[in-house]
């Protein structure tokens, strides 16, 4: 990682020279709770990355870890495949957090070909502000703690918010959620979508935050479109 501490993931190769799809998992999360996306990125011809970031998964400890840190991890991740012969393109598949955290590292560079982002919040602070135990504190006591966290993680909420980076990607971008997801709610979503008024996207009304299942009947529209962008 940026802060040397090791990386874990799993790379399941299609044989030659192919396309790359990086699968990003979300807070608390890790590679294997992604693995069910595996199958269908094998059959539709492309490499697969499914990374562990840091404090996540089989990766190791730092000292915190971040939505900006998730996105550093991911910028490792890139520069490693880019070293590689048999990569054509590279696609990122970010869930949550890991949404945020590709639409913040698509947004500066050039390396991240396609961008699908799954149940990502607009805002870090509000989707916090509306959970628990945010959601049972004074607006004062929540802009404190918010300031804190900041000064932490070194970033203001406010320029690392996928509202405000997803309009600046430049690789095209889908935007996926569940109309049950009741952790992040549809309404981050709908101000995604007028944020990137270009994205594709996809609302599956009978999905949640945390389960793949309900969005496994759709598969198709997304490998459809990481084929359009990436072959």
């Amino acid at each position: 990682s940026a802060t040397g501490t090791e990386l874990k993931a799993w790379f399941l190769p299609v044989g030659g020279v192919a396309p790359v799809v990086i699968v990003l998992h979300g807070w608390g999360a890790n590679a294997s709770l992604m693995l069910p996306l595996a199958p269908h990125l094998h059959r539709a011809g492309f490499h697969a990355l499914f990374l562990d970031a840091r404090n996540h998964g089989r990766s190791e400890h730092d000292d915190f870890v971040s939505m900006p840190r998730f996105a550093e991890d991911l910028d490792v991740a890139v520069g490693w495949l880019r070293d590689r012969q048999d990569i054509s393109s590279i696609g990122v598949i970010g869930h949550s957090v890991g949404a945020g955290a590709a639409s913040l590292a698509a947004s500066r560079t050039d390396q991240i070909n396609a961008v699908v982002s799954v149940a990502a919040f607009a805002h870090p602070g509000e989707a916090m502000a509306e959970g628990p135990p945010f959601n049972h504190f004074p607006a004062p006591v929540q802009r404190s703690l918010f300031r804190t966290m900041e000064r932490t993680i070194g970033f203001r909420f406010d320029d690392i918010a996928p509202r405000e980076r997803v309009g600046l990607v430049d690789a095209p971008v889908m935007l996926v959620h569940g109309g049950a997801d009741t952790t992040v709610t549809p309404k981050h979503f709908e101000e995604l979508v007028r944020r990137a008024p270009d994205a594709e996207t996809l609302l599956v009304v009978e999905a949640d935050h945390a389960s793949l299942d309900a969005f496994e009947p759709h598969i198709h529209r997304i490998l459809g479109f990481l084929a359009e962008h990436l072959r």
